[in-house]
C-alpha cells in the first residue's frame, strides 16, 4: 500500500507543482504582462486558509478519507481546466474568482495526503517514520518534475498545454486516493486532553528524544469512536441535526488552530514558515520574468524552479543519509535546521536579484542562486515536518498538517500577489523583497530565549 500511496502522491503533487508555473506562463503569453498570471496564482492559493482547517476536520471525521481526497482532486482538476480555458477569453476578475474557489481544495494535495500516513503505514512507529521521510521527499520530486515539465512543454507549445498535463496527472492520482485504507475504531486517533490543557511551553512529548505523545497512549490504540473529551462522535452520523454538525465542525476547526498557535514552538515554526513562504511566492513569480529578462524566454525561468527543486532533493538526501540532527537532545537541533535553511533561502534570493540588475546579469548567476534557494528549501521542509510531528497532539495531527499547510499556502498567495506588480517593474525588486522576508523569518525563528526550559536536559535553553 505504501508503494501505491507514494506513486499517487507524486502524481498529485507534481500536477499541483505544475499548475502554478503553467498559469503564470499562460497569463504571460496571453497578455504580455506577469500581472494576470500572478493574480491567478494568488487566487489559487489564497483560499487555502479556509479550505485547510475545514478539510482537516472532515478528513479526521471521515470513515473513508481517501474518497474525500479523490473528490478534492477532481474538483481541483476541473477548476484548473476552466481557468486555463478562460485565459484570453474571459475577464481576468472572473478567472481569479474561479481560481479562488478552486484553491479551496488545494490543501488536500499537501497536508491532506500526509495526514493519512498512519493509516497507510500501520501502527509500527519505525515504518511511520520512514514513510514520513519519503513523503517529505515527494515534495522535492514534484517540485523538480513539475516546473521542468512546464518549461519543456511551454517551450514546445504554450502554458495552456502545460495546464492540461497538470490536470492529467491529478486525475492519475484519483484511483490511489479512492482506495486509501478505511478508518476503523482500532486506527482512529484521539487525544487525551485538548491542546490548551497543557502550558504553551510544555513539550508535547513525554521525553524530548521520543515521538510518543505526552499521555504515553500509543497512536492507533484501541479507542472508542466517541471517546473524545467533549463526548461528541467523530462522524456526522452521531449528530442529531445539521446545526449540531456545523457547530461540531467549527469547534474542531478552532481546536486545530489552537493546536498550531497555542504551542509556542509549533506556533513560532508556523509563523516563520509563513513569512518564508511569502518570500518563496515572490521567487516563483519572479523566475519566469527573470528568464525573460536574461534570456528572452520565460520558459528558461521556469527551469530555474526545477533547478531549485533538484538542489532541494539533493540536500534532503544528504540530510537523510546523515540521519538528521545527531545531538543528545535533537529537539532544538531541528529548530536550528529550520532557521539556518531559511537563511540560505534568503541568500539565494539576494544573489538572484543581482543577476537581474544588468551589472552582473547572467543566466548562470541565476542558476547558482536557484541552487542556493533549493539547498535551503529542502532541509527547511524536512525540519518543519519534524517539528510538526513532534509537537502535534495525536488526535489533531491531520488538522495540524492541513492547517499548517493552508497557512503556508495563503502566505504564498500574499507573496505572489505582491510580486506581480513588483515584477512588472523588474524581477530584481520582487527578489529583493523576497530576500528581506526571509531575513524577517529567520528573526522569528531565532526568538527562543528560555525555550523549552521545562523540557529538562542540558542545553535546552542555550540557543
Amino acid at each position: 500500500m505504501l508503494t501505491r500511496y507514494m506513486a499517487g502522491v507524486v502524481a498529485a503533487r507534481t500536477g499541483d507543482e505544475m499548475s502554478g508555473p503553467a498559469l503564470l506562463v499562460a497569463g504571460l503569453a496571453a497578455t504580455g504582462s506577469p500581472l494576470l498570471g500572478a493574480s491567478l496564482l494568488a487566487g489559487l492559493t489564497v483560499s487555502a486558509a479556509v479550505g485547510g482547517p475545514l478539510l482537516g476536520v472532515l478528513l479526521d471525521r471521515a470513515r473513508r478519507p481517501g474518497r474525500l481526497l479523490a473528490c478534492c482532486l477532481l474538483g481541483y482538476a476541473t477548476g484548473l481546466l476552466l481557468v486555463a480555458g478562460g485565459v484570453g477569453r474571459v475577464p481576468g476578475t472572473a478567472l481569479v474568482a474561479l481560481a479562488v474557489v478552486t484553491g479551496l481544495a488545494g490543501p488536500a494535495l499537501t497536508g491532506g495526503w500526509t495526514g493519512q500516513l498512519p493509516l497507510v503505514s500501520g501502527p509500527d512507529r519505525g515504518r511511520l517514520a520512514r514513510a514520513t521521510a519519503l513523503d517529505a521527499m515527494t515534495y522535492n520530486v514534484a517540485g523538480l518534475a513539475g516546473p521542468a515539465a512546464v518549461g519543456v512543454i511551454a517551450a514546445a507549445t504554450d502554458g495552456t498545454a502545460a495546464v492540461l498535463v497538470s490536470v492529467a496527472l491529478l486525475l492519475t492520482a484519483l484511483p490511489t486516493a479512492w482506495t486509501l485504507p478505511t478508518r476503523t475504531p482500532q486506527n482512529r486517533p484521539t487525544r487525551a486532553h485538548p491542546p490548551s490543557a497543557r502550558p504553551h511551553d510544555q513539550p508535547a512529548l513525554a521525553h524530548p528524544t521520543s515521538d510518543r505523545p505526552a499521555d504515553n497512549r500509543p497512536i492507533g490504540g484501541d479507542l472508542p469512536a466517541g471517546g473524545r473529551p467533549d463526548g461528541e462522535r467523530r462522524r456526522f452520523g452521531g449528530l442529531s441535526s445539521p446545526v449540531r454538525a456545523a457547530g461540531a465542525v467549527a469547534r474542531e476547526m478552532a481546536a486545530g488552530v489552537r493546536a498550531v498557535l497555542g504551542n509556542r514552538v509549533l506556533g513560532r515554526a508556523t509563523a516563520g514558515s509563513m513569512v518564508s513562504c511569502a518570500g518563496a511566492g515572490m521567487f516563483v513569480v519572479s523566475a519566469p520574468v527573470l528568464g525573460l529578462e536574461l534570456m528572452g524566454d520565460s520558459s528558461r525561468g521556469t527551469l530555474l524552479l526545477a533547478v531549485t527543486a533538484a538542489a532541494g532533493l539533493a540536500a534532503n538526501g544528504l540530510l537523510a543519509w546523515h540521519g538528521g540532527p545527531r545531538r543528545r537532545n535533537p529537539t532544538p537541533a531541528w529548530d536550528a535546521t529550520l532557521a539556518w535553511s531559511t537563511a540560505l533561502v534568503g541568500a539565494g534570493m539576494a544573489l538572484a536579484a543581482t543577476a537581474g540588475t544588468g551589472l552582473v546579469g547572467t543566466y548562470w548567476i541565476a542558476v547558482v542562486a536557484a541552487v542556493l534557494v533549493g539547498m535551503g528549501e529542502g532541509p527547511q521542509l524536512t525540519a518543519l515536518f519534524a517539528v510538526r510531528q513532534r509537537e502535534a497532539p495525536a488526535g489533531l495531527r491531520s488538522q495540524v498538517f492541513t492547517t499548517g499547510a493552508s497557512l503556508k499556502i495563503t502566505s504564498f498567495a500574499v507573496g505572489s500577489a505582491l510580486a506581480g506588480p513588483l515584477s512588472t517593474h523588474s524581477a530584481t525588486a520582487a527578489l529583493l523583497t523576497g530576500a528581506a522576508l526571509q531575513a524577517v523569518a529567520v528573526c522569528v525563528l531565532l526568538r527562543r530565549r528560555g525555550w523549552r526550559a521545562s523540557a529538562g536536559g542540558a542545553g535546552t535553553g542555550r540557543r
